[in-house]
């Protein structure tokens, strides 16, 4: 299916030629007279009927009815209320309510929303229902228009800005490149994505580091990794500078565009959507792309590692031991403990090359994320308060949901001791806090220069239900955006 996103400005022009209704609110709003204060007589008749004895649930309810004056109308009713920790903008409850709900033709998307802050999460929630990428043949090809219309209870319009409309466009963008299989998206194609990503943008330099070239600049890590494949790892740079930037962080993506687990080959199974191990570096591009040409007021620095994790005469082994662009070096007991090796060395490069105000890191990292913090929620680790307080905040606010894991070097070091080098890559203990410890990795590379540092381990959201969902981008972007004075000091 290939879709477009409208923003039309009233109800008139949202309904205009509409094919499909899909009506998102919180029963509260429902039952408020929402419906019939918004939509022609007709139409809040119907669903007014539609909705009569439909409860939310945890999670929010649809109705759906074909014919009638549209070809098909749905009815989400949403909960009125959300837990601490999750979004107030009920962005999860409406990507659910959307799923394929939105297919052909003319789809109108009504959406009722408590606040103005809400609309850049709930526009984003309905982006990453609609999948860009597909290899299906067979049957005529299918296009829909999407035109979304957020309102408040009263039917006051809201208006989306140009920054949600770019978020949902990144979202979509993002969730395309982590389904495309390694035959279409080596680590050269995702340079060249990157590039037609960025392309036109103002104040935008770009530099790429390729094969052995990385080894010559100390990055042993990406290079030991990737060395294997027929295509060659590389360090994807992108460089935004506006005038006069107030402030400068670096965001740097894990870009593993596929992993075999290397000599440690996975088995049984667990190889398969490995295609998505660099949603870390898709978001990464997303967030870069979206401050960019939103005219961020900020410096933005972003680092793609990246590798394949192929098996090859070639491949690094365990016992193996790399040179990292930190100096330590690391004796390699795992080879599918990979991309903390990738991560350590572009957080080295950011902060000694670039010395940014700050490093934000987005890995789908460690398979234990969704142990201690689900699907849904991002785990998230960090060497400053705020930085940690300001990432859960703005995952509330973006939609993008994380959680804190412990930053605890003094309980973690220890988990990578080895006799013949400064440390080894992967943890003696897997039952030990293993996502705070993968993060605690990354952070032995750059933890003599004490810059604030956040960690976002997204393995979880990043790739569910067999798709890719461009979480990561709004989170990255915001915290980005907003990591200031006492955010980084406290």
């Amino acid at each position: 299916m290939t879709a477009t996103l409208h923003y039309p400005k009233d109800v008139a022009a949202a309904l205009k030629g509409a094919d499909t209704l899909l009506l998102l609110a919180s029963k509260a709003t429902w039952e408020s007279g929402w419906a019939e204060q918004l939509l022609p007589e007709d139409l809040s008749a119907i669903c007014t009927r539609m909705r009569k004895g439909a409860e939310p649930g945890d999670m929010g309810t649809v109705v759906s009815n074909a014919g009638g004056p549209l070809d098909r109308i749905h009815v989400a009713v949403l909960p009125t209320a959300t837990s601490r920790h999750n979004s107030a903008s009920r962005a999860e409850s409406i990507s659910r309510a959307a799923k394929g709900k939105l297919k052909k033709g003319t789809c109108t998307v009504l959406l009722a929303l408590d606040h103005d802050d809400h609309v850049e999460a709930a526009v984003a929630a309905v982006a990453r229902t609609l999948h860009i990428y597909s290899r299906k043949t067979g049957g005529k090809k299918v296009s829909c228009k999407v035109n979304i219309l957020a309102t408040h209870a009263s039917g006051a319009v809201i208006p989306v800005p140009s920054y949600a409309q770019e978020l949902a466009s990144m979202v979509r963008r993002v969730g395309e490149l982590v389904d495309m299989p390694t035959a279409e998206l080596n680590t050269a194609d995702f340079v060249t994505h990157a590039k037609a990503t960025v392309a036109g943008l103002r104040n935008v330099s770009v530099k790429v580091i390729v094969g052995e070239a990385l080894e010559r600049d100390g990055l042993g890590g990406i290079y030991g990794v990737g060395k294997a494949a027929v295509v060659p790892p590389r360090l994807l740079i992108l460089d935004y500078k506006p005038a006069k930037a107030k402030g400068h962080v670096a965001l740097v993506g894990k870009g593993v565009v596929y992993d075999t687990g290397g000599l440690n080959i996975k088995v049984g199974g667990s190889m398969s959507t490995m295609k998505a191990d660099m949603g870390g570096a898709a978001a990464t591009l997303g967030a870069f792309r979206l401050l960019a040409a939103t005219g961020c007021k900020k410096r933005i620095t972003a680092l793609c590692p990246l590798a394949e994790n192929a098996v090859d005469a070639h491949s690094y082994r365990p016992d193996d031991i790399l040179l990292m662009h930190s100096g330590h070096t690391v004796e390699i007991n795992n080879t599918d403990a990979e991309g903390r090796l990738l991560l350590g060395d572009a957080v080295s490069y950011a902060a000694r090359v670039f010395k940014p105000d700050c490093i934000i890191d987005a890995a789908t990292l460690t398979g234990a994320q969704l142990v201690a913090t689900g699907h849904i929620h991002a785990a998230v680790v960090s060497n400053r308060e705020g930085l940690e307080q300001l990432a859960v905040r703005e995952g509330r606010r973006t939609g993008d949901l994380c959680h804190p894991l412990p930053f605890v070097p003094e309980f973690y070091k220890s988990e990578f001791a080895s006799e013949v080098a400064d440390f080894r890559n992967s943890v003696k203990d897997r039952m030990n806090a293993q996502s705070s410890c993968a993060a605690q990795f990354v952070y032995n590379h750059i933890d003599d220069l004490n810059v604030p540092w956040l960690h976002i381990d997204l393995a979880g959201p990043a790739h569910r239900a067999d798709r890719g969902t461009g979480f990561g981008v709004a989170l990255m972007a915001a915290v980005a955006a907003k990591a200031d004075g006492d955010i980084l000091t406290a």
